[in-house]
């Protein structure tokens, strides 16, 4: 792999883990190529593709390996945290971007990314918001954030919106996020094995405040057969949620009050889902008055805690 050209700005290392995208994997790599960000090289791996995802990668790097550092790996499919581990640890950068195959990036977006987290150096992670595009790349909605996930972004302007976020409602899509290197070493990195791994890293991050927002656009989100199927399948829906739901529990400890007491009830509130899916209505409901009861709680427990900081 070729040096990175040295410039005033830190390195950025645009991390790509790419799994049965041939349609999509040429433009997030030209993508990535036109952002006019100097200092940054691309790590991909090929992980296992069945389809014709690798063959479309070389090919690529035949036409461009000249203009841009990067180092590509094709091996036996291990899964996307697996994958995603050994991106961060072949990387060289400073930052980490983490990108999808089949989504692309916006100019602008990785010194978007940058300038925030050098600005605040206690962040570990900085995210923005996206673009939502279908297979042709055709604008279909204008956040991601507010439009596709409902998200309120007033939450995302204090470390206690974010938490409060992060556990209620995830509301992050497609290569948003910008990681410091450092961060990985603090939370330790993605934990393999999990499908929903994202958001088992930002609860992480969330619990140490290390999170920061920019309300930019900083990607395009694609939705196209593959991923979108996945919300509509019962049975996939059931395995989510159930992990989903061992993730809020496992890190429920990570969190002081309220917001432990929130993630309980976020724990319930997935519970009540899966019950939902299985058809066991006399489970939902007990879920479900877990959840509101916790949630109640939590609301107390907030209040109670703002009344003794006027009452000081």
């Amino acid at each position: 792999m070729t040096a990175p050209a040295t410039t005033s700005m830190p390195l950025v290392s645009v991390l790509v883990p790419a799994y049965n995208h041939e349609a999509f994997v040429q433009e997030c790599l030209d993508s990535i190529l036109a952002d006019p960000y100097p200092a940054k090289e691309i790590v991909i791996i090929d992980d296992g593709s069945t389809d014709g995802t690798a063959e479309r990668i070389e090919a690529w790097l035949a036409r461009h390996r000249d203009e841009i550092p990067v180092e590509y790996v094709s091996r036996d499919n291990k899964g996307i945290a697996a994958t995603l581990n050994e991106l961060a640890a072949r990387a060289h950068g400073e930052f980490l971007r983490i990108g999808a195959s089949d989504d692309f990036f916006l100019p602008g977006g990785s010194e978007i990314l940058v300038r925030y987290l050098m600005a605040h150096p206690g962040k570990g992670a900085a995210i923005g918001d996206c673009v939502v595009v279908d297979r042709d790349g055709r604008k279909l909605l204008d956040s991601g954030m507010s439009d596709l996930h409902g998200a309120d972004k007033r939450l995302y302007r204090t470390d206690e919106g974010i938490r409060r976020a992060v556990i209620s409602h995830w509301a992050i899509g497609g290569p948003v996020t910008m990681l410091r290197k450092g961060a990985l070493e603090t939370v330790a990195r993605w934990t393999e094995g999990l499908r929903i791994d994202d958001w088992d890293l930002f609860l992480r991050l969330a619990a140490r405040d290390a999170i920061g927002f920019v309300d930019e656009k900083v990607c395009a989100y694609r939705l196209h057969g593959a991923n979108f199927s996945k919300t509509r399948h019962t049975a996939t829906r059931i395995v989510n949620l159930t992990e989903a739901r061992e993730v809020a529990l496992r890190r429920v400890c990570m969190f002081a009050e309220p917001d432990r007491t929130l993630l309980r009830a976020e724990a319930c509130r997935i519970g009540a889902k899966i019950a939902y899916l299985q058809g066991r209505m006399g489970k939902v409901a007990v879920h479900m008055a877990a959840y509101v009861s916790l949630l109640a709680m939590s609301r107390l427990r907030v209040a109670h805690g703002r009344y003794r900081v006027g009452a000081a």
